[in-house]
């Protein structure tokens, strides 16, 4: 198990190193350009390729690549929907250039008036086509919090999605441990987590399981909100994050942190997280 965090490029893409290394990060997720802009990465693709060789030969592990937040794959208007595909297929590109593991992409939300299985098929869509250019990367699915209009909180739903995009090999999937308990998962107690990683393994799904998000949460279990904590100061807590961690299928990927905080609060987190691990 690779252990990390989310990590900020700082003076362009070769500041992640130093930031990996700031929180004792062996992976990695960084941005590919503004998380709250249209704007398309501007990178050079030999600069990517020079970052790439520089994270390798640092021997640093698994490195994924986010879309932007603006990003929805399910959004009912067409237009939205193809700038969508433009910036997450562009950070696929990238991804490509840098040699990243792959690009996080949410599951999206159809809102609450379009009929699920538009959303679905429309995301399924998308998908295929940000997907296009890679070869060496995958397009990660990240499972959302739920609510109205959501295409993929859980795992069933990631099947469906998976299958409306005919199983493509290029595609994967990421857990959030926030976005897991949002939806209804309990993984606040060791029970709950066996019942969420069995379902994952019902479901055919454990080996397109590549990246682990591990948030704790501040809200509860079922509330469908987003909102991150710090590891153990949520109400997932540490008996939680110590039973997600020994699950044979989290074992086998990068695990990382988007908590809130700087650099000290980071660290303290991966560090919880490897302290968990061995338990």
């Amino acid at each position: 198990m690779w252990t990390g965090a989310h990590v900020s490029t700082k003076g362009g893409l070769v500041g992640a190193i130093g930031s990996a290394r700031a929180v004792g990060a062996d992976a990695a997720q960084i941005w590919g350009s503004n998380p709250r802009a249209w704007a398309l990465p501007t990178v050079a693709d030999e600069r990517a390729r020079e970052f790439g060789r520089a994270w390798r030969d640092e021997g640093l592990g698994p490195l994924f690549l986010h879309a932007p937040y603006m990003v929805n794959i399910a959004s009912p208007n067409s237009d939205f929907r193809r700038r969508s595909v433009k910036l997450a297929t562009a950070t696929v590109r990238l991804a490509e250039a840098i040699g990243a593991d792959g690009v996080v992409v949410h599951a999206g939300s159809a809102g609450a008036s379009t009929d699920p299985r538009r959303g679905l098929d429309a995301a399924a869509r998308s998908l295929l086509a940000i997907a296009r250019p890679a070869e060496n990367s995958r397009v990660v699915i990240e499972l959302t919090a739920g609510g109205q209009g959501s295409v993929a909180s859980t795992f069933p739903h990631a099947r469906s999605l998976l299958e409306a995009a005919v199983n493509d090999h290029r595609l994967a999937l990421c857990a959030d441990t926030c976005h897991l308990f949002a939806a209804g998962y309990a993984l606040d107690d060791p029970a709950g987590v066996r019942f969420c990683f069995g379902e994952l393994g019902r479901m055919g799904l454990a080996r397109r399981l590549r990246l682990v998000h591990a948030n704790d949460s501040r809200f509860p279990r079922g509330s469908h909100r987003d909102s991150h904590t710090n590891i153990g100061q949520g109400l997932i807590g540490e008996i939680g994050f110590a039973s997600i961690l020994a699950q044979p299928a989290v074992r086998r990927c990068a695990v990382i942190c988007e908590t809130p905080g700087h650099t000290e609060d980071r660290a303290r987190d991966v560090a919880t997280l490897r302290r968990l691990a061995k338990k």
